[in-house]
């Protein structure tokens, strides 16, 4: 038996995202409509055991509503998001590891190793990172280089550095330095 997807398409600040729930109204995917072969690759790759359907929909879910509120300022609006996704044991830890990055806060592949307690895992951290399916609500823009530069991002770095700075305005956090960080300038 199939699994039913909703896929909805919302107008955002960035282009026309990709939302995909289910029937429960979980968050399954986010991506963009440019990299809309990225999203049905990670989906084929996270559901591989798992047959479903995707099936376009008008109806506005509270996912699509949540994401858009966060793009008008809302920062909170993602926060409880019902979420489900497919993937590995390793990579839902990463991903259960980048919700507790602060909104307006940025850490390095490195300290998400770090954060697993898998501090050799850097290479690994950024594989994962980079199969997130659910952009901003799993928020793996947050994580730049070492050095505190924008590096991958799935949705490309122009969106992923008017996320943090989205973030960043809308939190007003300050860093040690008193600055934007590096990687937001």
């Amino acid at each position: 038996m199939s699994t039913l997807f909703l896929l909805e398409r919302a107008a955002s600040p960035l282009g026309e995202m990709l939302v995909v729930t289910d029937e429960q109204g979980r968050l399954r995917a986010l991506d963009w409509e440019d990299h809309a072969e990225r999203l049905q690759t990670l989906m084929q790759r996270q559901y591989k055991d798992q047959p479903y359907t995707l099936q376009n929909t008008h109806i506005r879910s509270d996912a699509a509503r949540a994401v858009l509120r966060y793009f008008e300022g809302d920062m909170q609006a993602i926060e409880q998001l019902p979420t489900q996704t497919g993937g590995t044991a390793f990579q839902q830890q990463v991903w259960t590891c980048l919700l507790t990055i602060p909104c307006g806060q940025t850490i390095s592949y490195a300290e998400l190793a770090n954060r697993i307690g898998n501090p050799k895992a850097v290479r690994a951290v950024g594989l994962a990172n980079g199969a997130n399916p659910i952009s901003i609500v799993v928020p793996c823009h947050r994580v730049i280089g070492s050095n505190q530069r924008l590096t991958g991002y799935g949705g490309g770095l122009p969106r992923k550095q008017w996320l943090l700075q989205h973030e960043y305005a809308h939190t007003q956090q300050e860093t040690e330095c008193g600055q934007l960080p590096l990687a937001l300038r």
